[in-house]
């Protein structure tokens, strides 16, 4: 099979190239390395360097004729997006619209969507269903729910078919250390640093952490599943920061400082997503608790960190 994966240097992205590689797929990527890093890029993969705002990505796509087109670029910073909308706009939106273009040009045998438990926005309800109304609280949330529009109108006027995956809160190695939706890598960063653990909130805050390799695998198995659908990545299971930062506490095996301060505007409070429609569609359940995971992710950060150090002059 060959894929184009947007997005492919960054956190998730760069795990899910890996994967498709490790089953003998062609992967091209296109970043444009605002966040994303060379470093994360598989060996095997070719890169292209473009924005998927601009119209060279959307004639490489036409290019490369894929079979599958991940598309995981994004603004995926809430803070960001409340600070600057028009950015969400030019990448979530206008960006989606013009791989939906390129896809349809090049027929595209399906478009896989990454997009975010965000679109429910502060939702009193727990967990989520697929079902239940979306009424975003961020720019980010509501660009996202655009984006996921225009793809099933793509379906509805030229029968592109899609899957639309709405992740949890997605954590593991190579993960940025910016912005809530990536708190364990700012904790960990932050743990490099001795630095205290900032909470903004009380910490009994929750959310449906979800660890990268089980988000790879639902991207691999939506390929051949799950057509037309929205679907939740997810374990189905809440985590409050301050249990969080518990875990973080036994594997470092120290203690850990910590500060509080006021809740972020756009913030949601409690987010916790259903994933049986993940299970009887794409025949995904988590195989990371959110302890493994995390221990995964604490070991594999420390050893970078230190490799990094000892780099150092």
């Amino acid at each position: 099979m060959k894929a184009v994966v947007t997005g492919g240097a960054g956190f998730i992205g760069s795990h899910l190239v890996d994967g498709l590689i490790a089953r003998g797929d062609e992967v091209h990527i296109i970043d444009n390395l605002r966040s994303g890093r060379l470093e994360n890029v598989h060996p095997q993969a070719v890169i292209h360097i473009e924005d998927v705002t601009g119209a060279k990505a959307g004639a490489l796509i036409l290019q490369i004729k894929p079979d599958v087109v991940f598309h995981l670029a994004a603004q995926a910073d809430v803070t960001t997006s409340v600070l600057d909308p028009g950015l969400d706009e030019t990448i979530n939106i206008s960006g989606t619209i013009r791989v939906l273009e390129a896809c349809r040009l090049a027929r595209v045998k399906k478009i896989i969507f990454a997009s975010t438990s965000a679109v429910y926005g502060d939702i009193r309800k727990s967990p989520v269903s697929e079902t239940d109304r979306t009424a975003p609280i961020s720019y980010y949330g509501l660009s996202k729910q655009t984006a996921e529009s225009y793809i099933r109108l793509y379906r509805r006027f030229y029968q592109l078919p899609y899957t639309i995956l709405r992740y949890g809160n997605v954590y593991g190695p190579r993960q940025v250390a910016k912005g809530e939706g990536g708190v364990v890598a700012v904790f960990l960063n932050k743990l490099r640093k001795n630095e205290p653990l900032k909470i903004f909130g009380d910490g009994e805050q929750t959310r449906d952490f979800v660890y990268v390799r089980d988000i790879v695998r639902a991207n691999i198995a939506a390929i051949d599943k799950g057509d037309g659908e929205t679907i939740h990545v997810s374990t189905a299971q809440s985590t409050s920061l301050n249990q969080l930062i518990e875990i973080l506490r036994r594997l470092h095996g120290s203690p850990i400082k910590t500060e509080y301060d006021d809740a972020k505007p756009g913030d949601i409070r409690h987010s916790c997503l259903n994933n049986r429609k993940a299970g009887q569609l794409l025949g995904f359940a988590p195989s990371f608790s959110v302890p493994e995971g995390l221990r995964e992710t604490y070991t594999a950060e420390t050893a970078h960190g230190a490799s990094r150090r000892g780099r150092q002059p």
